[in-house]
């Protein structure tokens, strides 16, 4: 009688792992979607991204700020510079979306304080989203309409 419930616990438990394999095999195949990489699209990104430091991704956040201070604001405010640039994050959504490059740096104001700006660099994501690539920014403390509340945080990885 012993040997025979040995047998069962032994069956029984040897049954129970094969089910869960081909649970996790048959829910593996299960995805909501393909997951291919930008890379291999009809249309695909190369991930060919500035840096973080980049003149061109720099000169972009300082005008659309001023532009946006001036014209909507009032205050004066601008960038005059960029301190302590760092890379935070490239590609953190993963391999099937749009490339990006997640940066935080400081910006030097002319109110003479130092305030964190947080932005990403987008693959064609420029003007009508074929030219290049766009930069979304944030400086924390004049998130005004609260687009990226809390503090930027929305703006980061």
């Amino acid at each position: 009688m012993q040997v025979l419930c040995d047998r069962v616990k032994r069956f029984s438990i040897v049954s129970f792992a094969a089910l869960l394999t081909v649970n996790a095999i048959g829910l593996g195949a299960l995805q909501a979607r393909p997951l291919t990489p930008a890379e291999a699209r009809r249309y695909s990104y190369g991930a060919n991204l500035p840096d973080c430091g980049d003149p061109s991704v720099v000169s972009r956040i300082q005008s659309t700020f001023g532009q946006a201070e001036d014209e909507y604001w009032h205050s004066g405010l601008s960038i005059l510079g960029f301190d302590k640039i760092d890379e935070i994050g490239y590609r953190t959504n993963g391999v099937d979306y749009i490339p990006r490059r997640y940066c935080v740096a400081q910006a030097v104001m002319n109110d003479q304080k130092l305030r964190t700006v947080s932005y990403s660099i987008g693959q064609d994501l420029g003007i009508i989203g074929w030219f290049g690539f766009g930069v979304e920014w944030c400086v924390a403390g004049l998130d005004r309409e609260k687009a990226y509340a809390p503090n930027c945080k929305m703006a980061r990885p």
